[in-house]
């Protein structure tokens, strides 16, 4: 990949082989994350119904003796 003038800023083309395995499509939004120097990962970023189909996986899966504290969990510290 080659880093390209765009404006006021810098973008590199996307080689078919990534906009295949990550089902890109025009006006898709990607994640860039970048765990050391000089090295970085893209990836989809999910929209809603993965959101949704994530969280209705973990319906009804708490531990039985689970118990929420909203005091607990709004607490400033």
């Amino acid at each position: 990949m080659q880093v390209s003038k765009w404006g006021n800023s810098l973008a590199i083309r996307l080689p078919v082989s990534v906009v295949e395995a990550l089902e890109l499509h025009e006006g898709d939004d990607i994640e860039v994350l970048i765990p050391d120097k000089r090295v970085f990962h893209i990836r989809k970023k999910p929209d809603n119904a993965d959101f949704l189909a994530r969280l209705r996986q973990f319906r009804g899966k708490l531990p039985a003796d689970f118990k929420f504290d909203r005091d607990d969990a709004n607490a400033r510290t």
